[in-house]
């Protein structure tokens, strides 16, 4: 079976290259054909009527309503642009809580009296949909009888062209809430959550004598992910069913050598890449950056800074690009976060910053940082929420995929601190001691090349190590995994900082107010706030078992693992700044919390069927064929007079591993028949007891799979799926 897989695999890329990698070496320059099927501001500008066209800007730009007068240019205007580009359908494009996306298209042609068809679609088309809402998670917001659910259209993220083989679909990005306006979706608090933080982070500008009106949080959110032959993907059930192999014994070679990372890409993943970055630049996703990753066969895509809510719908165009162009190139897109054990997995690192409508970057700290109070003032802020709601932040990048990846060498803690680098951490010192100048600064690196030119150093170098860095006008939260919605992250950020952001405001307008220099008053909120949160900053190893004893030392939290950190959300500090600041109710918050109970014993139950089911019925098959092969073997050298000491040692290990096989996939079995008296002690049984036995049963079948011949295994390699390409 191995040998066969082989050959396919070998051959798929032979087809690939007669077809595909010709037609690759023509992509378009993106600067052409960038946004070309978006109905962007430059599209709406020429296209509608300039009373329309200023009412949708106002609705954009100050959250105005719009008249359904104006709603219905706008959707005519919107059905005309699409038709011309072949659109024969449309969408409301919505993320509902199954961390994915959902579309329900919906044709333009309405039949007329005399037999005909016209293309029609109306304002109220536009701005409000009615998909079936009773099969979506709610976590108890609604009962599966009551389906009533409701998109309503988000004008702040443009409507695109969907182009699949022939079919053509104007996608409209769109909230989804239930009958009762709960939140359904992740756009809905998103959207929440940055109004909360631009109304503290206005109060502080104000202070600042600045005539800004409104903020915003931008993103640019990296990601990685694996390529593999598709022949492999299609005979490993359990990528297609779980995202990451369940069974895969280790390969003599992996990335010790490190001769992946930024090395030459491989012709087909760049022909892939090619039409991937094409389709996204059409659709108006500023993808910018692209590599060979740490492992094998991972790569990287990462994204210029935008809005958080557009970058939020471009990070899942661009998951979905990838899965769905993939097979073109005889290739899978995997994006969970450890499809293969021993290498290193994949995560989402979310850059995150603020910035003003005049198109100031809040943390920017400028060439002198110590003199920017203003900089200082927004980047304390950042700190104490880190520091004050680490659960929150913890448990909104936790999943069943993310717990195989975060607090290994490969990726941040479990453990949420702050990177601030040397400068920054020098000045926030002096702060709390009273000097008043930095003496780190940054300079030039002399190479010691005398061709080369002295290049600009930064004051601090960077530590891949920490979750939460400081990196540059930005904050990277470098602990998000690879395949979740960027959503929650960031809704969980915007809200504890916009919480900090308040304290702040009102702590300065009050020493202002009661005669203090804003300086004097800058000063005060910052010493105070270092003193009482230092304790998250950390410019070292994160991976270092020392940083956890400190960690632990310092009272920061150690959430291990999802079980442990989704009741984070639940915490009624946690409920009471969501409620004050209307991002999400109690009811809402409960409702996610239940989702994400649910999705992590899902998942695993999931897993654990597949691993009995491929125990039992893939590796067993084999193993028996080869034992028997072994005996017989074995039983012949005997009767021949020979003793086969080493051939009996080998049937004697054979032996061991098939009975722990067979054993320790009926003891899986049995585990899975369980029910706790509640959703958290069931996810604790899965836990505690049954990802025990998955690693036990695993550790079998791993074994067996170095004892057989390869070319009766069942199951593609690790060696195959990582470096054929």
């Amino acid at each position: 079976m191995g040998s066969a897989v082989m050959r396919e695999a070998v051959n798929g890329i032979r087809d690939w290259y007669l077809t595909e990698g010709r037609a690759a070496d023509t992509a378009p320059r993106g600067s052409v054909i960038f946004g070309e099927r978006v109905f962007n501001d430059e599209v709406q500008r020429a296209r509608l009527p300039k009373s329309v066209y200023r009412a949708l800007r106002r609705t954009i730009t100050r959250g105005e309503p719009l008249d359904l007068s104006v709603a219905d240019a706008i959707a005519t205007a919107m059905k005309d642009w699409a038709v011309e580009h072949g659109a024969t359908h449309y969408t409301h494009w919505f993320q509902p809580l199954t961390g994915i996306t959902a579309e329900k298209h919906d044709s333009f042609l309405s039949p007329t009296a005399d037999g005909r068809a016209v293309a029609e679609f109306s304002g109220r088309e536009l701005i409000q949909g009615e998909p079936d809402a009773s099969s979506f998670p709610s976590g108890g917001v609604r009962s599966t009888f009551e389906a009533r659910g409701y998109t309503a259209w988000d004008p702040t993220s443009p409507p695109w062209l969907l182009v699949s083989g022939r079919a053509v679909t104007l996608v409209i990005p769109t909230a989804f809430v239930s009958w009762t306006g709960e939140a359904l979706d992740k756009k809905t608090p998103l959207l929440r959550s940055i109004e909360a933080l631009s109304r503290q982070a206005v109060r502080i500008l104000k202070l600042f004598g600045s005539t800004a009106e409104r903020v915003i949080t931008t993103c640019g959110p990296e990601q990685e992910y694996f390529l593999i032959d598709r022949y492999f993907y299609l005979n490993r059930p359990d990528l297609i069913n779980a995202g990451r192999t369940l069974f895969g014994a280790r390969p003599p070679k992996g990335q010790e050598l490190e001769d992946q990372y930024f090395g030459a890409i491989p012709e087909r993943v760049m022909a892939l890449m090619s039409e991937v970055e094409t389709e996204l630049y059409r659709c108006g996703v500023p993808v910018k950056t692209r590599h060979n990753e740490v492992a094998p066969s991972q790569y990287e895509v990462a994204p210029i800074f935008e809005d958080a809510n557009v970058a939020t719908d471009h990070q899942m165009m661009t998951m979905e690009a990838l899965r769905r162009l993939a097979p073109k190139y005889g290739l899978a897109c995997l994006l969970h976060e450890k499809p293969f054990a021993g290498v290193n997995g994949s995560g989402k690192h979310l850059n995150w910053s603020m910035c003003d409508d005049q198109g100031n970057n809040l943390l920017n700290p400028g060439a002198t940082p110590h003199d920017n109070m203003q900089f200082l003032v927004f980047c304390a802020a950042v700190i104490r929420a880190v520091d004050e709601w680490q659960g929150l932040l913890r448990m909104s990048i936790a999943s069943a995929g993310n717990d195989h990846r975060l607090g290994a060498n490969e990726a941040p803690p479990a453990i949420l601190s702050i990177f601030l680098g040397d400068m920054l951490t020098d000045i926030f010192e002096q702060i709390e001691t009273g000097r008043a100048k930095s003496t780190k600064q940054g300079g030039l690196l002399d190479t010691g090349v005398m061709v080369l030119p002295k290049l600009p150093r930064d004051a601090g170098d960077r530590n891949r190590t920490s979750p939460f860095a400081f990196t540059g006008a930005k904050f990277e939260f470098r602990a998000v995994s690879a395949n979740q919605s960027i959503g929650f992250p960031n809704i969980a950020l915007n809200t504890a900082v916009a919480e900090s952001l308040e304290r702040a405001a009102s702590e300065l307008e009050k020493s202002v107010k009661s005669g203090k220099s804003l300086e004097e008053a800058v000063y005060v909120l910052l010493r105070s706030i270092v003193k009482d949160h230092k304790k998250v900053i950390f410019n070292g190893n994160g991976y270092s078992k020392e940083w956890e004893e400190e960690a632990s030392r310092r009272g920061l939290l150690n959430l291990k693992n999802t079980v442990d950190a989704l009741p984070e959300l639940m915490k009624p500090a946690v409920v009471k700044i969501f409620e004050k600041h209307k991002v999400l109710s109690e009811r809402e918050l409960h409702a996610r919390y239940e989702v994400a109970l649910e999705t992590y014993v899902k998942t695993v139950n999931v897993e654990a069927q597949l691993m009995v089911l491929m125990a039992n019925r893939y590796i067993l098959p084999v193993a028996f064929r080869y034992q028997t092969e072994v005996a017989a073997s074995v039983a012949a050298v005997k009767a021949a007079g020979g003793l086969s000491c080493q051939g009996q040692k080998v049937l004697t290990d054979m032996t061991e591993l098939v009975d722990a096989l067979k054993s320790r996939a009926d003891t899986l079995a049995n585990l899975l028949d369980h029910n706790g008296a509640s959703p958290l002690e069931h996810a604790r049984h899965i836990r505690d007891a049954v990802i025990p036995a998955m690693l036990a049963l695993r550790e079998a079948g791993d074994g067996l799979e170095l004892m057989c011949p390869h070319e009766t295994w069942p199951l593609p390699t690790y060696r195959e799926m990582l470096f054929v390409k």
